[in-house]
C-alpha cells in the first residue's frame, strides 16, 4: 500500500480498527521504501498527511473551546454558576479522535527515521561548481554522478521565485538532457564545452555537479536531493 488518500480519517467506514489496519499497512509500504533510500514521493506524502491531522486536532480543539457555553447551575450562596459546553463529542467524533490520537505518534516516529535517512545521504553528497561562476545563476546545468559512476547525469535546470503574502521561495525545474561517460580525457569541463557547443542559447551558464559515493535511485531520492541542496546553495549566495 504504497499511498493513502488524503481524505484517507473519513471516507468509508470510522472504525478505529479498520483505520489503524490503513495506516499501519501505508507506514509499512513507506518504511519499506525507506529502507530501499526511496525517499520520495513518500516522505513529502507522509509530512502531508502528519500536517493534516495536526491541523484536525488543532481545528477540533479551537471549535469546542469557542463554541458557547449554557448555564448548567448556579449557587446563589456563593453567587457562582458553572457552565457547560452546548457542543458534546458523539461516538463518531471520539473515534475520530482516537484514530487521530493513534495516529500522529505513528506518523511522527517515521518520520524521525525519514529525517535521519535523508540526513545521511545529504551527508554523502559532494556539490561543487564547474567553472566560472556567472552572476545568473537561476538557470544553468546540474551535473549527477552516484556510487563512482562512470556516466554523468546532466540536467538544465530553470528556477523560478514564488511570492506569497507572508513568504518568498524558490522553485526548481529540471530537464534531463543526456548521459555523458566521465573519464580522464572526458571531463566536466570538456562536457560542459560540448553542451554550449550543442546550445547557444546559453552562452556562459551556471553549471554545478554533485556526486555522491552511495548508489542511490535517481528519480526517488537523488534528484529531489541534488534539487533541494541546488536551491539552498543559490539562496545562500544571492
Amino acid at each position: 500500500m504504497d499511498t493513502l488518500s488524503r481524505t484517507w480519517l473519513t471516507e468509508k467506514h470510522i472504525d478505529f480498527e479498520y483505520k489503524r489496519y490503513l495506516l499501519l499497512a501505508y507506514l509499512q509500504s513507506v518504511n519499506d521504501n525507506f529502507r530501499e533510500h526511496r525517499l520520495y514521493p513518500f516522505l513529502s506524502d507522509l509530512i502531508g498527511h502528519y500536517r493534516d491531522l495536526l491541523q484536525l486536532r488543532e481545528g477540533k480543539k479551537n471549535l469546542y473551546e469557542n463554541f458557547p457555553s449554557a448555564i448548567k447551575s448556579a449557587d446563589m450562596e456563593t453567587f457562582s454558576i458553572a457552565y457547560e459546553k452546548i457542543i458534546q463529542d458523539d461516538e463518531l467524533m471520539k473515534e475520530i479522535e482516537s484514530i487521530i490520537d493513534f495516529s500522529i505518534p505513528q506518523m511522527e516516529q517515521h518520520l524521525r527515521i525519514g529525517k535521519k535517512i535523508y540526513d545521511l545521504l545529504e551527508e554523502h553528497l559532494k556539490f561543487f561548481p564547474i567553472g566560472i561562476v556567472p552572476l545568473q545563476t537561476d538557470c544553468g546545468y546540474l551535473f549527477l554522478r552516484d556510487g563512482k559512476r562512470s556516466d554523468t547525469k546532466v540536467f538544465e535546470y530553470q528556477i523560478s521565485i514564488f511570492e506569497s503574502a507572508n513568504e518568498r521561495y524558490r522553485g526548481i525545474h529540471t530537464r534531463f538532457i543526456s548521459a555523458f561517460e566521465k573519464s580522464i580525457s572526458n571531463t566536466y569541463e570538456s562536457i560542459k564545452t560540448e553542451l554550449l557547443q550543442e546550445n547557444r542559447t546559453l552562452p556562459n551558464p551556471a553549471t554545478y555537479a554533485i556526486e555522491t559515493d552511495m548508489l542511490l535511485p535517481l528519480e526517488e531520492t537523488f534528484l529531489p536531493l541534488a534539487k533541494r541542496t541546488l536551491i539552498k546553495y543559490i539562496s545562500q549566495v544571492n
